[in-house]
């Protein structure tokens, strides 16, 4: 999928008149610092160069005309700046109207409707953040097609996350929004998310690749498990707020969760607010290794980090934990993970150059034969996040 393929699909639905806009938005991988950021700790994104593409014109009217490369057979879906409301019956342009409902509610008034046509290249459903890719894609067209120079790039990842959480009734934490919106090439994005202060850390591995690996299980986070993690860390928190006083999960050390832990008396919410905990700790460790050089460590830190995934927070699945452990298991690996919210989905690992061919050849074949499904391999690249093109 190119810009060119939108593009040539937009002229053919609504005409080539007028001056038509054209941006990207990238999808992203976390290398670790998985459920920690709607607990207020650290995350470590980067953007991909996979991601979205949009065409935008805007109309004199209040109409909006919506089309999808990816979902051609719905043809062109129409609505209006009147009715920004949720509606299942809308299918993906929610995540367009919940972003354009936003900006209203922000004050940014929208002038006048648009004709809008997308088309991406992240697999749905694979936790690479197509829906936050959207979100902040419709972000940057709005912006730039109505003049709102008031908005920033961080700004449009709060717009897409408020969207999603209060539109589309999903209560994921800022990270995808924000690596989307605010990624760079060759760069991680070192996140505290109880602040929204990062850095930029290189990723540079001399002598291996990120290699996503996709279940091809599909996991629908909306009205799923992921908001009972978040509600099942909120009262863990609720419980050690009577004996220490933190505002989040993330401000905790390993050591002074330990001295307070016992106050969390319900087992499951201990193996919730114990993943929120050390998962902050292992991305703090992380990034200071990988500054350090030490990719070693870097990857034990992600093969903990799926651990506790696995069973602390338990949002794996059968099939991820097979990739994962067949990974693991494979030479010339240095660290393997799920990515994104669970349930299915990716694996994240970082693989050396000369063990990539025989690493998607046998783990490939073997996932084949241990599950029935045929894996996808991506060998990816660090990008920039949202830009016109």
């Amino acid at each position: 999928m190119t810009i060119t393929d939108v593009m040539d699909k937009f002229r053919e639905l609504y005409g080539s008149e007028g001056e038509i806009g054209s941006f990207f938005a990238p999808g992203r991988v976390n290398l670790i610092g998985e459920h920690t950021d709607y607990n207020g700790g650290h995350v470590f994104p980067c953007a991909l160069t996979l991601g979205t593409f949009g065409a935008i014109r805007p109309r004199s009217d209040r109409k909006l005309r919506f089309y999808s490369l990816n979902f051609g057979k719905l043809g062109v879906l129409e609505s209006s700046l009147d009715d920004l409301v949720p509606n299942k019956n809308n299918d993906w342009t929610n995540y367009l109207k919940g972003v354009m409902w936003t900006f209203e509610k922000r004050g940014y008034k929208i002038p006048g409707g648009c004709d809008i046509a997308i088309g991406g290249d992240i697999p749905a459903g694979s936790g690479l953040s197509s829906s936050a890719s959207l979100e902040v894609l419709t972000g940057i067209m709005l912006r730039d097609t109505f003049g709102f120079t008031g908005i920033t790039n961080q700004d449009l990842a709060l717009i897409g996350q408020y969207s999603e959480n209060n539109f589309n009734g999903m209560n994921c934490g800022i990270m995808d929004q924000f690596a989307s919106a605010m990624g760079k090439k060759d760069n991680a994005i070192f996140l505290d998310t109880a602040t929204l202060k990062f850095e930029y850390a290189p990723v540079h591995l001399t002598d291996a690749k990120i290699v996503i690996t996709n279940s091809k299980v599909k996991h629908s986070l909306v009205g799923s498990a992921y908001n009972d993690r978040r509600n099942e860390c909120e009262k863990a928190l609720k419980k050690l707020q009577t004996v220490v006083n933190v505002k989040s999960l993330g401000e905790l050390t390993a050591d002074q969760f330990e001295n307070c832990k016992d106050v969390i008396m319900d087992p499951v919410l201990l193996k919730r607010a114990r993943h929120a905990v050390y998962e902050n700790q292992r991305t703090v460790q992380a990034v200071s290794s990988l500054k350090a050089n030490d990719i070693v460590r870097f990857g034990k830190l992600m093969n903990a980090s799926h651990v506790s995934l696995r069973d602390d927070y338990e949002v794996s699945c059968p099939e991820i934990d097979i990739l994962v452990d067949l990974a693991w298991n494979y030479p010339g690996v240095i660290g393997s993970r799920i990515t994104g919210g669970g349930f299915g989905g990716c694996t994240v690992s970082i693989v050396k150059n000369d063990a990539i061919p025989g690493f998607i050849e046998s783990i490939g074949k073997d996932y084949k034969d241990k599950t029935g499904n045929t894996a996808e391999f991506y060998v990816v690249e660090i990008g920039d996040g949202v830009h016109a093109l």
